[in-house]
């Protein structure tokens, strides 16, 4: 039975650099594992009134349910002012309302954050991880993903990693997040 692993992107912009390493990322997985790019974009911003009085958008309901047939999470996301980017973190919030009804509960998941920075995104990998121990999701703890200056290692006319270093520490990640789903 196939394992399907959702791609969560804490960048809009199509041409991103979470985009390109999730991609990239998603091509190491081994047979019997699907990635599933799910869109956050297009997510009201969470207001409890849609679920207490209604209606609730039905954005919400298709994202819900999206997220709720999944095996694993991976997201991948810049850091925006040291935090994670308000896209990603109102779609954790989306999913995991009303009360009660949190459709993360119990998803392996991994981070891998990116910077053309030096610190590689550790602010927004870990405020994540904060948020995800709070949705009961256990996450992938070695390798830890802080990739910075990824500017230099991405080919963004391809749209490819060109620095096979960093291919490998993906394979690397690629591996231990497949055994972490194994375990779950």
């Amino acid at each position: 039975m196939t394992k399907t692993i959702g791609i969560f992107l804490g960048s809009l912009r199509q041409g991103s650099y979470s985009r390109i390493i999730a991609q990239e990322l998603a091509k190491l997985l081994p047979a019997g594992y699907e990635a599933k790019f799910i869109e956050i974009g297009n997510l009201p911003l969470y207001n409890q009134d849609f679920d207490d009085v209604g209606p609730v958008p039905d954005e919400y309901i298709k994202f819900r349910a999206e997220v709720k047939q999944l095996d694993a999470a991976l997201f991948v996301t810049p850091e925006y002012n040291r935090s994670v980017p308000a896209v990603l973190k109102n779609a954790l919030d989306v999913a995991s309302r009303p009360y009660g009804a949190n459709v993360w509960d119990g998803k392996p998941a991994a981070i891998i954050s990116v910077s053309p920075g030096a610190m590689g995104g550790f602010g927004a990998n870990h405020h994540l991880r904060q948020a995800l121990v709070f949705l009961n999701m256990p996450t992938l703890q070695q390798p830890e993903a802080y990739l910075g200056h990824v500017d230099q290692f991405i080919d963004e006319d391809k749209g490819e990693v060109n620095n096979q270093g960093t291919k490998d520490f993906l394979q690397s990640i690629a591996d231990a997040f497949v055994q972490l789903i194994e375990r779950y």
